[in-house]
């Protein structure tokens, strides 16, 4: 057949099938890598952002029958009354375990109750009792809220199908957080340019599988990508709002102010970061102020809860003192008495990350991408931090595929983080009913953590060698730089020599991706 008369095609979309040889290998079940002469980018219905976002959907529903066994019903109550089957440590044993099931009853939420309104007195090892609130922020306790509202007109209405509301609250959430994740990748993908299919990976995480619905994360790292995108559209105020937004959700995505206010300083576009900051700030105490003035002390209890509790299981101080025996910085403390120590190492410890990735952002010879700090940061964070719940590995997928879009390294370490939740969940379940002992877990932790760390490690190297960058192309220097792409170095007078960019030997050699690295720091094709 003659060719068609329009035969224009992407030829500057990154092909994984032939660029990434696991992706090439993968592709030999569906006929093998795309060919040399095919027209890319041409497609009028399955196009790279809804086959991503099918195979989001995807995943999300192995998340959710990863959690279905946990909101199986039997009669387990007095004369046959229908609850939970949770018999044999179900939740373990399944591996279902879902903090939303027992949050349900846990938070008063089963009685109506408005979050940080309600209260209700929680005994105390000691004996005493301790007045407990809502102990999430507000726009996670407010989204649980709005989901048993919804649980439980479903249960009132006869003609829909009935459950325990406890079941239908978890669907209504899951249906919720989908939309969230969704959200994410959708972002995620548009972030990803030149390189959409890197998003594909984010999509197909063996991390969503296990952990899509284990808390509300979702809903954050949904505000959070959203954030990135409007300042990748040089929308600052619209991108303050949602980072501010995300931050009442889970405080992480307020972190990404840092690597900006450093990058905006180096670039001289400190209006544009002013803007994003205070917009975030205006969010933030718009959502957060109503319930601080009607309710504070219950408004307060996310931050009390989170001085108060000690090393999380998943954080490194409880790996030192499962492998040494060691009891922790404050050694043996009464109930309800805070770690004073460990929270302030903990802090001391991440004030030292944030000065080492501000150090990098300010003197790399070429300026380092949105996404490479933001993730060095969140990373770090949570490498220091003492909690690291399993869900929180959720925030670092969509930054790692756009940060360090390689795919045999970023999957070796997804699947090793989701692994950790086989000996967690078994850890749990107790030696004494034939479960692990704590080593076998926080041995898998330890490596969960060498994989976060050696990921951070490439992308310095690849910060100190942008040659190296995958993402960087022709044209193109930071897709999620907004205003900052393409910008020259032009940092303030007043700051001190040794804060400003050091000077490349190679800055002007070209890449292996036709790259040239300006004086300036910018990225321009070569020829």
């Amino acid at each position: 057949m003659p060719l068609a008369p329009d035969r224009r095609s992407a030829d500057w979309r990154d092909v994984p099938s032939r660029t990434d040889p696991l992706v090439g290998r993968l592709s030999e079940t569906i006929g093998g890598p795309i060919g040399r002469h095919a027209v890319v980018g041409r497609t009028r219905f399955f196009t790279p952002m809804r086959v991503i976002l099918m195979l989001a959907i995807v995943f999300l529903a192995l998340g959710w029958f990863s959690k279905a066994a946990c909101i199986q019903q039997a009669p387990v109550g007095t004369e046959g009354a229908l609850g939970l089957d949770w018999g044999g440590s179900r939740q373990y044993v399944a591996m279902c375990y879902s903090d939303t099931v027992p949050l349900y009853g846990a938070e008063r939420l089963d009685q109506g109750a408005f979050p940080y309104k309600k209260w209700w007195d929680e005994e105390k090892p000691d004996g005493s009792t301790q007045r407990r609130y809502m102990e999430y922020p507000v726009i996670s306790g407010l989204y649980q809220y709005a989901s048993m509202t919804v649980a439980k007109a479903w249960h009132a209405a006869s003609f829909l199908p009935g459950a325990l509301q406890v079941a239908l609250y978890f669907n209504v959430v899951a249906l919720g957080l989908a939309l969230a994740w969704l959200v994410t990748i959708w972002a995620t993908a548009i972030l990803a340019g030149r390189r959409v299919w890197d998003s594909a990976l984010a999509a197909c995480s063996p991390l969503v599988a296990v952990h899509a619905f284990t808390n509300f994360d979702p809903l954050a790292t949904g505000f959070a990508a959203g954030g990135l995108l409007a300042w990748s559209r040089k929308r600052p105020v619209l991108a303050g709002v949602l980072l501010g937004l995300g931050g009442a959700a889970k405080l992480y995505p307020l972190l990404f102010l840092g690597p900006l206010l450093v990058l905006c300083l180096r670039s001289g576009k400190m209006r544009e970061w002013f803007q994003t900051a205070l917009a975030a700030a205006a969010a933030w105490l718009a959502v957060n102020l109503p319930i601080l003035v009607l309710f504070p002390r219950g408004w307060a209890e996310f931050f009390r809860l989170n001085s108060e509790r000690g090393a999380d299981p998943d954080s490194i101080y409880n790996v030192i003192s499962s492998f040494t025996g060691w009891s922790g910085f404050d050694g043996q403390l009464l109930p309800g008495e805070p770690p004073s120590i460990l929270n302030a190492v903990s802090l001391l410890l991440f004030v030292l990350v944030c000065v080492g990735v501000g150090y990098v952002a300010a003197t790399a010879p070429v300026r380092p991408r949105v996404a490479q700090l933001c993730f060095l940061l969140v990373a770090g964070f949570l490498l220091t931090n003492k909690v690291w719940s399993p869900q929180y590995s959720l925030w670092l997928i969509p930054l790692a595929v756009l940060a360090f879009p390689h795919t045999r390294i970023l999957l070796a370490w997804m699947t090793v983080d989701a692994l950790v939740w086989v000996p967690r969940m078994y850890y749990y379940l107790g030696e004494s009913n034939k479960g692990l002992p704590e080593q076998w877990f926080t041995a898998t932790v330890l490596l969960r953590d060498a994989a976060v760390v050696v990921i951070c490690v490439l992308i310095l190297r690849q910060i100190y060698r942008p040659g190296t960058d995958l993402v960087r192309f022709g044209f193109i220097d930071d897709p999620v730089g907004g205003v900052l792409d393409q910008a020259k170095d032009d940092p303030p007078k007043w700051l001190p020599q040794f804060l400003k960019p050091k000077a490349a030997a190679s800055a002007t050699e070209p890449s292996g991706d036709g790259l040239r690295l300006g004086d300036d720091g910018r990225s321009t094709p070569v020829g």
